[in-house]
């Protein structure tokens, strides 16, 4: 392993997880880069770029929607490729071997589960699916994209620099003649499967995450800057339990005073150097 770490962070890592079998890992944008997929902050936790789109005035601006789709339309496809990486598969690898008892992303883009995870809280949801506000009928990604190349053949195959989670960044005049499809079966507005900024965690997933860090005897954040609250809630959630907390980002995050320590190394590297030593104890 070509490490960016100190040898004795890592050999610390390895420790750690040895006395605390049966982890919650969550995990961020960082774990997802080395799949082609961009994250959003830098190494000091700033976000780059413009801001993000807000969950209310996506429901309630048409020209929110519109500039949405249309990145979406262009950054989509690049998405939809991605592959699963080193750390997913560790990851899948540690919780198959029982290092690891559940897996909380904050990623929508799935990978976790292409890589075999199985105890799996997609905190923020995930892109490949989409929804009708009015009428709740799901519906893939995919088939969006078909529906939104039929709307708009001016945009289709069109080349644009990539942003996280399958957004793109385009000129805002190719919005202007921007349609979006409404859903088939009642012409309602359709959503992807995501927490935008702005919108809660659906209850039911918060419930699924705050019980496997009660069932957990310690956390192991990687690959986040751990700066959105749903994420950093679990952080405190655990250090009001007395739970150490370890990261592997490479970079600050909102916890560092909550950590044990840190290993300052990205997440492809250092998951798949644990999951081999823990395979030799």
């Amino acid at each position: 392993m070509n490490a960016l770490a100190a040898p004795a962070d890592l050999s610390r890592l390895a420790d750690f997880a040895q006395r605390h079998p049966g982890l919650l890992l969550l995990t961020g944008a960082g774990v997802s880069t080395a799949s082609g997929i961009p994250d959003y902050r830098d190494r000091d936790g700033v976000r780059r770029g413009r801001a993000p789109i807000q969950g209310p005035d996506f429901i309630a601006q048409e020209a929110v929607r519109k500039r949405y789709w249309a990145r979406s339309m262009v950054g989509w496809p690049r998405l939809a490729q991605a592959q699963p990486n080193a750390a997913h598969r560790a990851i899948a690898e540690l919780e198959a071997r029982g290092w690891i008892s559940a897996v909380v992303t904050q990623n929508v883009d799935g990978l976790h589960g292409r890589a075999g995870s199985r105890r799996l809280t997609e905190l923020h949801g995930n892109i490949h699916w989409i929804g009708c506000s009015a009428c709740g009928s799901r519906f893939e990604r995919a088939r969006m994209q078909v529906w939104l190349e039929q709307a708009n053949p001016h945009l289709a195959g069109a080349a644009a620099l990539p942003a996280p989670d399958g957004d793109a960044h385009l000129e805002p005049e190719l919005l202007d003649d921007f349609r979006v499809p409404a859903c088939p079966h009642c012409d309602g507005l359709l959503k992807p499967d995501v927490v935008f900024f702005g919108d809660g965690v659906p209850a039911i997933r918060a419930e699924q995450a705050r019980l496997a860090m009660e069932a957990a005897d310690a956390l192991l954040v990687a690959g986040s800057s751990l700066m959105v609250l749903s994420s950093f809630r679990l952080c405190r959630m655990a250090a009001e339990q007395g739970k150490p907390i370890v990261a592997v980002n490479f970079g600050k995050t909102r916890a560092d005073d909550l950590l044990n320590f840190k290993v300052d190394a990205p997440a492809e590297q250092a998951l798949p150097w644990l999951a081999g030593q823990l395979g030799k104890r």
